[in-house]
């Protein structure tokens, strides 16, 4: 019942904030217009990360309201210290994308906005600290023995996980329907390890995305904006931190945007280009210019993240998570390459 409860406050909420955050949008003049990279027809309205933050804060009040965090035991506490780390890095990484929003920030400032998040999370010790071994099982302690380590993974995983993020959110839905998948597998992984306060928070996120999706959907009447990128792309790594076996759940369901975006990288380099500027060549515009209609890439990115996000949480074994990995990296790989070849055939 708490559970339904939360899910249901925030898809409600979302869905009574989307038609006010257009006419914010609307009225302040932060709109998307075609052109570069974005190819839909007419303003759109880009300050759906408005409903979004709304929807998750009024489920997190409710959350704190109806389970409080604070409790005797040493695990408890510091399941509250990392959540409130999480919502308040939350906060500023929402305020930030705003900024951005309106002003188009260049990318040092982007990124300074992603890096101060993160921080935030790490002074919360939100960190990757350790890590099931997919071979033997046993926990890697990262933290204990290298901090400065720990430090620089969770800190290139934050950004990372935000950029790639960001990075999808080039088609109608697509961004938001992942990241609803993902949320709930996340939810369901956490409730399944006994974490029952933590399974909450993806709850609460995914009942925001759902209220978002019906005007995030093709043809899209609200973009979520880089306020509700930064929000998801957050939340997804912070709270895939919370747990371990959790981070293999993010690399799988991610696993398309994610080595769709260190193509991109390597791709740009290799072209004496800016690895950071977004340009049309990830897989989802590419498909778009071959003619795929945009519901049905849309249709393939949520096959995909849901059957890998699957054997993230239904498999029992670490070595079987990795070989899926594994396996689906070279896959998409290949295809990114056979796409790289056909475009440079085609010109």
């Amino acid at each position: 019942m708490f559970y339904s409860l939360i899910f249901l406050i925030a898809v409600v909420t979302a869905l009574a904030l989307s038609p006010a955050a257009m006419r914010l949008s609307r009225r302040w003049g932060i709109m998307a217009v075609p052109g570069g990279r974005r190819r839909h027809e007419g303003a759109i309205p880009k300050l759906g990360g408005i409903a979004i933050f709304g929807a998750y804060g009024v489920a997190i009040g409710l959350i704190f309201w109806l389970l409080p965090l604070d409790a005797d035991s040493a695990e408890a506490v510091n399941d509250a210290l990392r959540l409130r780390g999480v919502m308040l890095g939350t906060v500023v990484v929402f305020a930030g994308g705003l900024l951005d929003d309106k002003f188009d920030l260049p990318p040092w400032a982007q990124f300074g906005i992603q890096i101060t998040g993160a921080l935030i999370a790490i002074a919360h010790t939100v960190f990757i600290g350790v890590f099931t071994n997919p071979l033997s099982g046993d926990l890697v302690q990262i933290e204990p023995v290298v901090p400065v380590a720990a430090f620089v993974i969770t800190l290139l995983w934050i950004v990372g996980i935000m950029n790639a993020v960001n990075w999808l959110d080039g088609l109608d839905g697509l961004a938001s329907g992942v990241g609803i998948i993902a949320l709930l597998l996340f939810a369901w992984h956490s409730y399944s390890l006994g974490q029952t306060t933590v399974a909450a928070f993806p709850l609460a996120l995914a009942g925001a995305l759902v209220g978002f999706l019906p005007f995030n959907f093709a043809p899209a009447r609200l973009f979520l904006g880089s306020a509700g990128a930064y929000v998801l792309g957050y939340n997804l790594a912070t709270l895939g931190i919370l747990s371990p076996a959790k981070i293999a759940t993010v690399l799988l369901v991610l696993a398309l945007p994610l080595l769709d975006g260190a193509w991109r990288i390597l791709d740009r380099l290799r072209h004496g280009r800016n690895p950071l500027r977004g340009d049309r060549g990830h897989l989802h515009y590419r498909l778009a210019d071959l003619g795929w209609p945009t519901r049905r890439i849309v249709m393939l990115y949520y096959g995909v993240a849901l059957a890998l996000g699957l054997v993230a949480v239904l498999a029992t074994s670490g070595l079987t998570k990795l070989l899926a990995l594994i396996v689906a990296g070279c896959l998409i790989f290949g295809w990114l390459v056979w796409l790289s070849r056909q475009s440079a055939e085609s010109t």
